[in-house]
């Protein structure tokens, strides 16, 4: 037993105890505290500005609700492939300012499940691994080529460029996709929600 561990162990509550106290003031703060228009707020220097300011403004259909420990996203759009191509944009939205992204490098994904909720979660999961285990890709915009609905394929394009710390500001890391509390309607206005691990 290490000197002291049981004052550690007590400094260790006290200090989730502070972060449950902040994490609920925050949350109870006026919004644009924490996003302007449920946006994340990157405070962007006059480099980052000057790209974001290059480029048409990203259509962004979607937000982020609060949930214990995690993010929930909630996107919506025309069609379900708007719907799918804006849940992946929320996720990179949420690791940094998409906007201050150049669309210099193209990036295809293809995925399958065996339902529409699989094909959602794989879906994101291998825009996630373009990003965090392989080429650190980060896309401007994501476009949905096709959805299959009868093999639940999915074909998509993403154009961006590798993550670079001075370029682009750092928000959260995604860790992973969950399935707990997805939904997906398609009645009306598309719209999904998906928890993700951060």
């Amino acid at each position: 037993m290490i000197s002291g561990s049981v004052g550690l162990a007590e400094d260790i509550e006290a200090c989730k105890g502070v972060a449950i106290f902040i994490k609920q003031e925050v949350s109870t703060a006026h919004p644009s505290v924490i996003m302007a228009d449920n946006y994340r707020d990157y405070n962007l220097t006059e480099d980052q500005k000057a790209i974001k300011a290059k480029y048409p403004p990203v259509n962004k259909k979607y937000e982020y609700l609060d949930h214990t420990a995690d993010v929930q996203l909630h996107a919506w759009g025309d069609t379900l492939e708007e719907t799918f191509e804006q849940c992946v944009m929320a996720m990179f939205g949420y690791m940094t300012d998409t906007e201050t992204v150049e669309p210099l490098d193209t990036v295809e994904v293809e995925t399958e499940g065996h339902d529409l909720f699989s094909l959602l979660y794989n879906f994101l999961n291998e825009w996630l691994y373009k990003f965090s285990a392989e080429q650190f890709f980060v896309p401007r915009e994501v476009k949905v080529l096709s959805i299959d609905r009868m093999k639940y394929k999915i074909r998509s394009i993403g154009w961006g460029e590798e993550f670079s710390l001075p370029k682009h500001p750092q928000g959260t890391e995604v860790k992973a996709i969950t399935y707990s509390a997805m939904q997906i309607y398609e009645e009306e206005t598309p719209e999904v929600f998906v928890i993700i691990d951060i």
